[in-house]
Formats: C-alpha cells, sequence, structure tokens
C-alpha cells in the first residue's frame, strides 16, 4: 500500500516554535537580572567539532544566552581539564557546561562528563540525571531524545499504549529515549522494544511498530519492506555519504531509505532538517531551565 500522502515532520519549523518561547523566557529571565549562560567547551581543534561548538553559540546569542566560549589544546592534561571544569561549575553566569565530543584519547570521557555539575550538566549525561531520569523525577533530559519526544508532542502525534520500537541502544539516544517513552506522563507511556544490528529478525519486529526510531548510525539502514503502512518513522541518523555532484564532496542523509519509506509512512523526518535542528534547541531549552534553577520537564511558562 502507498501512502498518497505523507506528514513531513519538519524539526526546523519546530524548532523555531520553541526558541521563540525560549528567547521570551530569556527576555523574563533578564528582567529579573539573570543572564543565562553556557559555557562549551572545546579540547582541540577538530573542524567538525568547532563547527558545532560554533553553531551553538550562534544560537546562544540570537536568543540572548550568554555563550562562554572555552578552547583548550588537544595535549592538555587530563588534571588540567577537569580543573576548568571546576572552574566553570562555580561560576554563577554560567548555567550550563557542555564538554564538546570527541575527546582526545588520553582523555578518560566518564571522568569529564562526571566532572560536569549534575545542575549545570544540560547534555543530561551525568550519572544523576540519567539516574533522575530512570526513577522518573526531574531531571536534564538528554538533548537528542528530549528533541525526539518534542517532535512528537508538536507534531499532535500521541505515543500512550502504541509499539515503538527503536533501532539503536546507545547512551546518546536509544537507551534515555526508551525510558523516556515507557514514563507514566502525558507524552509518553508506550509500549517499548529496543533493536540493535544483532536483532534476530529485526523485520519482523520494526514492521510491528506503530512509531519506529531510527537511530543505528548506518545510512539507509531502514528499508522499505522493515516498516508497516501508515506508520510514523522518526531518523535520528546524521551520516556523509559520497557525492561527486556536491561542492563538498559529500551529502547528508539519516539511518532510513527517505524516498521509499516515505512512500508506506503516514510521517517522517527528513535528514536534514529532522531531528538535528531540535538537539540544539533543547540545549539551549535545559540551559535556561537551569539558569531557572528548574528541571527540564518545566515548562517555560511566565514564572521564569
Amino acid at each position: 500500500m502507498v501512502q498518497e500522502t505523507v506528514h513531513l515532520l519538519d524539526g526546523n519549523s519546530i524548532s523555531e516554535r520553541l526558541r521563540t518561547d525560549i528567547g521570551a523566557a530569556v527576555l523574563r529571565l533578564k528582567n529579573t537580572g539573570i543572564v543565562p549562560g553556557l559555557a562549551t567547551v572545546l579540547v582541540g581543534d577538530n573542524p567538525a567539532s568547532a563547527s558545532y561548538i560554533r553553531s551553538k553559540q550562534r544560537a546562544c546569542a540570537d536568543l540572548g544566552i550568554n555563550p562562554v566560549d572555552v578552547t583548550l589544546p588537544a595535549d592538555i592534561a587530563q588534571s588540567a581539564l577537569l580543573d576548568e571544569l571546576a572552574a566553570l561549575n562555580e561560576r554563577p553566569d554560567v548555567h550550563g557546561v557542555l564538554v564538546q565530543q570527541p575527546l582526545p584519547r588520553h582523555i578518560d570521557v566518564e571522568a569529564v562528563v562526571e566532572a560536569v555539575s549534575p545542575e549545570k550538566d544540560v547534555d543530561g549525561f551525568h550519572p544523576v540525571n540519567l539516574g533522575r531520569m530512570v526513577r522518573g523525577r526531574r531531571c536534564f533530559l538528554p538533548c537528542t531524545p528530549f528533541g525526539v519526544q518534542k517532535i512528537l508532542e508538536f507534531a499532535g502525534i500521541s505515543v500512550a499504549g502504541r509499539h515503538v520500537v527503536i533501532v539503536g541502544r546507545s547512551l546518546l539516544v536509544g537507551k534515555p529515549l526508551a525510558t523516556m517513552l515507557l514514563e507514566k506522563s502525558s507524552t509518553a507511556n508506550a509500549t517499548v522494544t529496543v533493536c540493535h544490528s544483532g536483532t534476530r529478525e529485526l523485520g519482523e519486529i520494526t514492521r510491528s511498530a506503530d512509531i519506529l526510531v531510527a537511530a543505528i548510525g548506518q545510512p539507509g539502514f531502514i528499508s522499505a519492506d522493515m516498516v508497516c503502512d501508515g506508520a510514523v518513522v522518526v531518523d535520528v541518523g546524521i551520516n556523509r555519504v559520497d557525492d561527486s555532484s556536491r561542492k563538498r564532496g559529500y551529502r547528508i542523509v539519516g539511518d532510513v531509505d527517505f524516498a521509499a519509506v516515505s512512500e508506506r509512512c503516514s510521517a517522517i523526518t527528513p535528514v536534514p532538517g529532522g531531528v538535528g535542528p531540535m538537539t540544539v534547541t533543547m540545549l539551549l531549552y535545559n540551559t535556561v531551565q537551569s539558569a531557572r534553577g528548574m528541571r527540564s520537564q518545566d515548562a517555560l511558562g511566565d514564572d521564569a
């Protein structure tokens, strides 16, 4: 069965709507003498990482959030990096701290993650925040899964009682998203199955999904025969594939065969322009919530 129309889940549009609310909350905070600040920590000079940092800093500036740029040499000692993070934890003008990954090989990533104060962990990966999330308590939610949840919410797609299949079990997306969608709340309460590349009869499981989330990091991994008619498909993948017709020599594609799958599903996120913009937006959201002294499940209301 071919869908006559498919609803495009436009992350750019949803992100802009959310950023309007975030900008208004920033203004209210400034009226009380609080300027939200986000520190971005870059170790080394990886071009892709530097580009990501610049985009986050621009997004901060656009909404009136103060971007605090911390750029450190690639050969910095781990102890020195941890000292830098300790100093940021103590700064009253910094409400969020983001350490851009990947980090140099000699750096213990887990030690760095745990060195950021849970109260400023706007990335949502500190063990304290992850533990609070599992327990259903207020916390900073990981930005990409949070963005997926917001896309479904803003698109009016209820997940309650529906079967959500997540292909990918990473700590960045699959595991936290599964936990979030299992939560007994108005934007969750789903039945969730988590799969991975080693799952037997994977196609049979994905075809049972009302909502299919692809986060496996392999271009075009989800084919049309893995999707049931009328399903909602969320593509979290961001992959570079060679393309000599492009000026840069490559193009960005997702984990889903978009052209083929869009003929079967009822709604789908594009790549780029789907989940990607939401990740940065939820980072800004969490930063403002930190400045308000609250956690990310609270709405950005007039009480800011």
